[in-house]
């Protein structure tokens, strides 16, 4: 988040390499370091599928690539959900089972 008290440093352009292109992207200097590990980790995941495909152009690997990323967090995603449901029924259940014995014994409180 943005504070207004504090004056925003000015971006600065970030050279990127995909694949076989070069891109200028500017951002902030705090993010720099987030934005050359995900354009990293986007060329390894274009350069796994360009092994695999047929002599795609960029732009289609591109998308390609996109939505491989968008399926495999959303898969991340679900999975996260369902193990933070399962901790809160759990938790849940503790709380109840807890409940019960300090109602049944008053001595307990």
């Amino acid at each position: 988040m943005n504070n207004p008290s504090v004056p925003a440093q000015p971006a600065e352009p970030v050279a990127l390499r995909l694949i076989d292109r070069e891109f200028l992207i500017a951002c902030a200097p705090e993010e720099r370091e987030g934005l050359i590990e995900a354009a990293s980790f986007l060329d390894r995941k274009m350069r796994e599928l360009r092994a695999n495909a047929r002599a795609p152009s960029f732009e289609r690997l591109a998308v390609l690539t996109a939505i491989s990323i968008t399926h495999e967090f959303l898969a991340l995603r679900k999975r996260h959900d369902g193990q933070e449901q399962s901790l809160s029924d759990s938790l849940a259940a503790l709380r109840h089972k807890l409940d019960a014995i300090l109602e049944s014994d008053p001595a307990k409180r």
